[in-house]
Formats: structure tokens, C-alpha cells, sequence
């Protein structure tokens, strides 16, 4: 069976929007318990400062709606709905330009799954540059501890004290996230399709493109979840002049989460990730299939 031919950037660019924006709405309040749980620092509390400490997706879900009500849920919502348009056309667009690449390069004429892996990992690497300062203002405004009014302000207060460059902080640890993720997400969709029975109509496509996606999801948020608990640590320090950095680089943060607080820690905040990029990446790959067939059928590709 050959492989579709791959659509115009323009059309990849709308596919993701919609995808991504899609698997926004649905999934968003986990990702937002997802960084409070990343942000806690040390084991359970005790006494008053256990009303401050989250033991889990559903206590932090409750104490958030109770402490500083439901919308909360969504706080920081416009940044990453501003960010998914450019984030999944560069996640998609790239992946096929690598995967167009690698063929020509190792001169064979299908994708393997070693060649799904290493697009995936190159197009997570561009994706971290167009990401980087959208996740860092949903960072900041994630924090419990967070007095910024809006993402305006954010980028205001960062500017005028940190630094034009600040805006940057994390690319790194980033880069990690987005590598890893990506290579897991799209190496296990390109097994699990192989792999699923094949589809006959237009429902069992959309059913395996949401299995396969939705464990790609879940294999992508193990491999990546200790880069994401350091990412968001390290984009939750400020930069400050003369000041040395607790978290700073990926690897030697991830040491010292393990040093000070365990094994467990470098996987804080992993339920609520597994459950919103699990599911999400299904959602993410259903939708993502369906308007780029659209494409297809309209342009006749």
C-alpha cells in the first residue's frame, strides 16, 4: 500500500490548528493540575500546609475549584491556544518533511519504524522553538503562587526584569521534551497501525487512528515526563543577574530532583499527563487524519 502524498505546508498548518486547538478544549484542566503537581517541591505535608499540598489528579482538581474556583481550571488556557496552531503545524509539517528526508537519505522507498522515531525526534527539536516562550508564560501562570493578571502581563514583568532572552528560558529542557515525546508518540503509531487489523471503512480507520494514537500518547508521556518535571521548574525560576540557578540544564536538574526527593519525583504530575496526552494524542491524530482526508478529497492529492 502506498503512502499518501504529503499535503502543502498550508493545509498541514490548518490540520494541526484544528487538531490541536480540538484536543485543547477537551483536555486542558489536566495539564493545569499536571504543572501544580510538577511545581510541588518535598514529600506530603502536614498540619496547615497540607491544604497547599496536592496527593492527587482528583484533590487537586477539588482544592483548585475550592480555593480558587473552576475557572481556574482554565487559567493560562489562551497561551497554549495561541501556541497550537504554529506548535502542531511544525509537529506534523516537519515530521513528514524528516520522514521525506530520512528516505532519501538512507535511500529506501517505505518509512520504517527507526525512520518514524528519528522524524519524530527532528520534528520535536523545531517544535521546541516555536513553544518555548508560550510555555513559559502558561508556566508562570499556572503556578498557584501566581500574581500576574493575564499573559500580557507575564510577558511584561519578564521583559522589564529578566530580559529579553528570558523569554527563552528552557529551550533546552524543552527540546528534550518535545525530542522524546515526539519519537515516542510517532514510533509507536507507526507499529500500532502496522500492527491493528486494517481498516475496512471509514469508522475502523478513525477507531485504530484513535488506539494508535492514544497509545503513542501514553508511550510519549512516559519516555518524556522527568524533561517535563524539570522543564517546568526550570521556566518557573526567574533569571536573575548574579544569581546561580537551582534548575538550569535538563540532566543535571533531573539529578538533583532525584538526589533531594526521590525516583517518584522525576514522575510528579504523570497521571494527570498520561491521562490528558494519552487520550489527547488519539484525539490529536483522529482529528489531525480527518480534516487532512478533507484536504485530500478537495484537492484531489
Amino acid at each position: 500500500m502506498s503512502e499518501p502524498q504529503p499535503l502543502p505546508f498550508f493545509y498541514q498548518f490548518v490540520a494541526g490548528a484544528v487538531a490541536g486547538i480540538s484536543e485543547i478544549l477537551v483536555m486542558y484542566p489536566l495539564d493545569v493540575v499536571k504543572t501544580r503537581m510538577q511545581l510541588q517541591v518535598g514529600g506530603a505535608a502536614t498540619g496547615a500546609a497540607a491544604q497547599e499540598h496536592y496527593t492527587g489528579v482528583v484533590d487537586c482538581i477539588r482544592k483548585i475549584v475550592a480555593k480558587e474556583g473552576a475557572s481556574r481550571l482554565y487559567k493560562g488556557i489562551s497561551s497554549p491556544v495561541l501556541m497550537e496552531a504554529p506548535k502542531r503545524a511544525t509537529k506534523f509539517a516537519c515530521n513528514d518533511e524528516f520522514q521525506k528526508i530520512y528516505k532519501r537519505e538512507f535511500g529506501v522507498a517505505q518509512l520504517t519504524q527507526p525512520l518514524s522515531v528519528l522524524s519524530g525526534a527532528s520534528a520535536g527539536i523545531c517544535e521546541a522553538f516555536v513553544v518555548v516562550p508560550f510555555e513559559l508564560v502558561k508556566i508562570r501562570l499556572q503556578d498557584s503562587r501566581s500574581n500576574y493578571k493575564g499573559p500580557v502581563d507575564v510577558v511584561k514583568q519578564i521583559i522589564a526584569k529578566e530580559g529579553v532572552l528570558a523569554m527563552y528560558n528552557g529551550l533546552e529542557s524543552t527540546m528534550w521534551r518535545h525530542a522524546v515525546w515526539n519519537s515516542g508518540y510517532f514510533g509507536i503509531i507507526f507499529q500500532a497501525r502496522g500492527l491493528l487489523p486494517k481498516p475496512e471503512n471509514k469508522m475502523q480507520k478513525t477507531r485504530n487512528d484513535l488506539i494508535a494514537g492514544t497509545i503513542g500518547g501514553t508511550v510519549g508521556s512516559l519516555l518524556s515526563t522527568p524533561f517535563d518535571v524539570v522543564k517546568s521548574r526550570i521556566q518557573n525560576t526567574a533569571v536573575i543577574a548574579g544569581v546561580v540557578r537551582k534548575y538550569n540544564w535538563s540532566w543535571p536538574s533531573l539529578f538533583i530532583v532525584y538526589r533531594e526527593e526521590g525516583f517518584k519525583a522525576l514522575y510528579k504530575g504523570f497521571v494527570p499527563k498520561v491521562l490528558r496526552l494519552g487520550p489527547g494524542g488519539g484525539i490529536l491524530l483522529v482529528v489531525f487524519t480527518e480534516v487532512t482526508d478533507f484536504f485530500r478529497k478537495m484537492k484531489n492529492i
